[in-house]
């Protein structure tokens, strides 16, 4: 599980563990656990994913099943990290009492996730979109409560400011709307919530949260220069959920790479990948 314990100076140049909050993570994919056939199908796909910090929908997670059996059952909770999130809520006063639950249900784990929450304050069903207002109200209240807050919110730069000003431990905005798998639309808006919340204040930790569909969408988020990917139904609801999760954790790791080794400007016109000295003279045109 990762630590609250910060990297020694001479760690190697490879070491890429990232900070949220108290805690270090060496894994840059957040993975949900609802929408699993079955829980035995959710932690293999956990394991699969290499993920070290899972998120567990605290008003909305069907914590026993059926057959009695309760997810936390489920869950090593000495390989992860717990992050209750208030998924479900659709207003402050809501969301903060669900916010409180989750801390309640967690210090009785002995988890370290219990000091913070993925904050969701929901809009309306029909698009599961954040309500901006009611989410900067909630992040100001749970922040005064001694939270750690990680909030879901719009990819609306302004907003993704204000919630930082506010007390944000993370600020995650949507690459587009919960669950419609249509990866991330608006790459210029999440450049611009980088470069707002990043701004004279580099490891500020942004996680591109919702609306991946596949691979490719992870990897794009992170060549962006995000610091991390939450998902949940991309794995959950693929054909082959732990070949999935496989393939997010690789995705995760070759966009965080790619952003780090820096990609070449895109040019109107072709450029050759030969040198021009020493070639052979050509024939001369008839």
């Amino acid at each position: 599980m990762a630590t609250d314990v910060a990297p020694s100076n001479d760690t190697a140049i490879d070491d890429d563990r990232f900070q949220l909050g108290r805690h270090w993570l060496t894994s840059r994919l957040i993975v949900g656990t609802g929408k699993y056939s079955s829980y035995e199908l959710m932690g293999e796909s956990l394991r699969a994913s290499g993920t070290e910090c899972v998120t567990v929908a605290v008003r909305r997670e069907r914590l026993v099943d059926s057959a009695g059996r309760n997810l936390l059952d489920h869950l090593d909770t000495s390989r992860y990290i717990l992050l209750p999130n208030t998924a479900g809520c659709f207003t402050a006063d809501d969301a903060v009492r669900v916010a409180r639950l989750g801390r309640e249900i967690l210090s009785g784990l002995n988890n370290p996730g219990a000091d913070w929450v993925k904050l969701e304050v929901l809009a309306d069903t029909k698009t599961l979109l954040p309500d901006p207002v009611a989410t900067l109200e909630a992040t100001k209240r749970l922040v005064a409560d001694g939270f750690q807050v990680l909030c879901y919110t719009t990819d609306d730069p302004v907003i993704a400011r204000q919630l930082k000003q506010a007390g944000a431990t993370s600020v995650m905005p949507a690459g587009s709307p919960i669950g419609s798998g249509q990866g991330v639309l608006n790459a210029n808006n999440i450049r611009i919530c980088l470069e707002y919340l990043k701004q004279d204040d580099p490891d500020y930790p942004v996680i591109v949260d919702a609306g991946v569909g596949t691979a490719s969408d992870v990897a794009f988020a992170m060549e962006l220069g995000v610091d991390g990917v939450l998902l949940n139904t991309a794995i959950a609801h693929a054909a082959d959920p732990v070949r999935m999760a496989r393939a997010m954790q690789a995705a995760c790791a070759a966009g965080r790479l790619a952003y780090r080794s820096g990609r070449i400007p895109r040019r109107l016109y072709a450029t050759a990948s030969s040198p021009d000295e020493g070639t052979i003279a050509p024939s001369r045109r008839r």
